[in-house]
């Protein structure tokens, strides 16, 4: 089953930038997993720059809060699987 990954933060943040890294990385380790990846930006919605000002990045999967601030590879790793299946 495909996964939706969404990644919620801004231009400019070193942790977005951090957790965009990691995301790819563990992307790159489960192939068989059927992923796709969204990038938003609190700038561009005011309704995520309420929400969200405070924790970004945050990740998302399949419409759920995965993580905020810091991306565990393992941790993403194993929600990829287990959302795919």
């Amino acid at each position: 089953m495909p996964v939706s990954l969404t990644l919620i933060g801004k231009p400019g943040c070193h942790l977005c930038d951090d957790a965009r890294g990691v995301i790819r990385e563990v992307l790159d380790t489960v192939p068989e997993v059927s992923v796709t990846v969204t990038e938003l930006s609190i700038l561009d919605n005011p309704a995520l720059m309420d929400e969200f000002a405070e924790e970004i990045p945050v990740v998302m999967l399949d419409g759920r809060v995965h993580t905020i601030w810091r991306v565990e590879p393992a941790r993403l790793r194993t929600a990829l699987l287990e959302a795919s299946e």
